[in-house]
Formats: structure tokens, C-alpha cells, sequence
């Protein structure tokens, strides 16, 4: 079956990021800043530490080896059970008195003790007017326990890797990093449809195996002049039983579903390759440039051209 999920994240340009290697000694607390367009990550390589995320009643409490992601960039807070949240300054405080140059471990916190919480952090971001509702519907943050025992044995060697490429500064060291750390964002994403966090949400859609086949089909060939009736056989329903059972699991009819990701996929070629409006309307499925330029704009507010990449050969 066509690897929707991958098609997903690179036609939204999605980017690992990774800041740096964390060592907290407490009491420590730290405030992280509401950003656009990312998804924060803290995976907690060595002691525990807890996470109060901006909405959210009770804090998260992260063990070692635990996976936490803030899908959408809200404001929150890395502190010890010995030190209150509504005390901790800014990030940006903390470097600036940490004196930290962007090199090595962020060491932050209390002087004296030998206890130290070691976390890997980052962020993941997303092209301007990237836009699924994979990512929209999200909770306020995943929270993946054990996350190499959770994702696959094999992963706990991936995370142990990407620990050590943030610390050592070797040659190469950074790309590898953030590689890893993109894999990070595919594999909790997947963990996350596949478990029964998703199939009690808006995204129950992606952990049906019957809609998840006629999303595959849209995701692979978006440029073919879909029916409601070829995407129910690609379902293995009935029309009415597939446009209902779509509807009711993602909240929108899969028309509406085919137009969006239709206008992400013209938004990238737009914007990567700086292709011509006529051929961002072929790659969506359109014959007519007016009638793609209209679903365009409403679907991200902005015509065509204000994505365009200039690109002399198109000219």
C-alpha cells in the first residue's frame, strides 16, 4: 500500500531541528516560548523531570526514555518536583545567563547535586501554509513512555545514537542528528495512528483499514478525477457506506479531504520548484487554471503566485 503517511510529511517540508543536549540539576526550571509553525520534542535520555504544557490541567511526568512531543508549539514548562512552574523564567533567560554558545551541553539548574536529567531536545518545523489535519488535530502533546521499548527494541540504539551525535561535534554529526530526529517525528506519529489514542479521535480515519486504503489511493495518484464512487471500491465499501463511514471518522467528505491535500501538493511544487500556475493546477487535478486558482486561495488564503518560487525557466 502507497506510504501516505510518508507522502504527508515531505509535502509539508517537514524538518528536524535539534537543539541541543540538556543537563538539568534541580531544582531547575525552564519556560519554553509559544512558536508557529513547529512541534516541539523533549525525549528524556537519563533521570526524570515534568512537563507543563500551556491548557493543560495536570502536568506530564517523563521518565527515562520517555517521548514527549508539543505538536503545536504551545508554551510550556521543563521543571523539578522541587520547583514550582510559575517561577521559571524563559529559554531565552536561561541560555543568556547560562552563557551557553550553542556548542556542547545546556547545563542548567542547582549547583550541588550529582543528579542530573539529561534530555535531547528540538523542534520539528513546517513550511509556511503547510497545512494536515494529522497535525491539526493532534492533542495538546504525545506523551510515548519507554519510547525505544514502545516504538521497537532496535529504536533504543537510534535515540542512543542521536544522543551521541548531539553531544560529540563530530564531522557530520549535525546532519545525522537531525535526520534521526525527523525519524523520531514518523515513528511517534505512526505509533500514535496505530494505538487507541487516534481511533477515538478526529484522526480515527487513518487507523481504519478501509478508509486508510482510499486514502492511500488519493495520496498516490491526487491528480486523478476522483468519484466518491472509485474511492469506495478502493475501500472495499459501498458509496453510502464509504461516504458516510469517512465522514464520520474524519469529520469531512472525502472530496473536501482530496481538494486540500490537492492544494499541498501544488502549495510544494509551487514553492520548491517554482513550476508555472497552469502546472501546479495539472499536478492537482485541474483543467482549468481559474477554478484551481479560486480553490487555492480558500483553502490557504493566498493566490497561487504568492508561494511561487521565482524560477527563471518558468518564466
Amino acid at each position: 500500500m502507497y506510504d501516505w503517511l510518508s507522502d504527508i510529511l515531505m509535502r509539508l517540508s517537514v524538518e528536524g531541528v535539534l537543539y541541543f543536549r540538556r543537563s538539568f540539576t534541580p531544582p531547575f526550571g525552564v519556560r519554553v516560548p509559544k512558536f508557529s509553525n513547529v512541534a516541539r520534542f523533549h525525549y528524556v535520555q537519563r533521570g526524570t523531570c515534568m512537563v507543563s504544557v500551556a491548557g493543560i490541567d495536570q502536568p506530564v511526568t517523563l521518565a527515562q526514555g520517555d517521548l514527549l512531543i508539543v505538536p503545536h508549539g504551545a508554551t510550556h514548562c521543563l521543571f523539578s518536583p522541587d520547583f514550582s512552574p510559575e517561577d521559571a523564567p524563559d529559554l531565552d533567560t536561561v541560555l543568556k545567563q547560562a552563557g551557553y554558545q550553542g556548542k556542547g551541553v545546556f547545563v542548567h539548574g542547582g549547583e550541588t547535586s550529582t543528579k542530573d536529567t539529561q534530555l535531547i531536545c528540538g523542534h520539528f518545523s513546517f513550511t509556511p501554509g503547510g497545512r494536515h489535519m494529522i497535525f491539526e488535530r493532534l492533542p495538546p502533546y504525545l506523551h510515548v513512555t519507554d519510547y525505544g521499548e514502545n516504538i521497537g527494541p532496535w529504536f533504543s540504539d537510534t535515540l542512543r545514537m542521536l544522543g551521541n551525535e548531539a553531544a560529540r561535534g563530530q564531522p557530520g554529526g549535525d546532519l545525522i542528528a537531525l535526520r534521526l530526529s525527523e525519524t523520531i517525528l514518523a515513528q511517534a506519529l505512526r505509533h500514535y495512528l496505530q494505538g487507541a489514542g487516534a481511533r477515538e479521535s478526529a484522526l480515527a480515519g487513518f487507523a481504519d483499514p478501509f478508509l486508510a486504503r482510499a486514502l492511500a489511493a488519493m495520496h498516490e495518484d491526487p491528480s486523478r478525477d476522483w468519484t466518491v464512487s472509485d474511492l469506495a471500491h478502493e475501500a472495499g465499501l459501498s458509496r453510502s457506506s464509504f461516504a458516510n463511514r469517512f465522514m464520520t471518522a474524519l469529520g469531512v467528505t472525502p472530496m473536501v479531504y482530496l481538494t486540500r491535500w490537492r492544494m499541498q501538493v501544488a502549495r510544494q511544487a509551487l514553492a520548491e520548484q517554482g513550476v508555472s500556475v497552469a502546472k501546479a493546477a495539472e499536478l492537482a487535478g485541474y483543467t482549468s487554471d481559474a477554478a484551481f486558482s479560486r480553490a487555492f486561495k480558500a483553502e490557504l488564503g493566498a493566490p497561487p503566485s504568492h508561494f511561487r518560487l521565482r524560477n527563471p525557466e518558468t518564466e
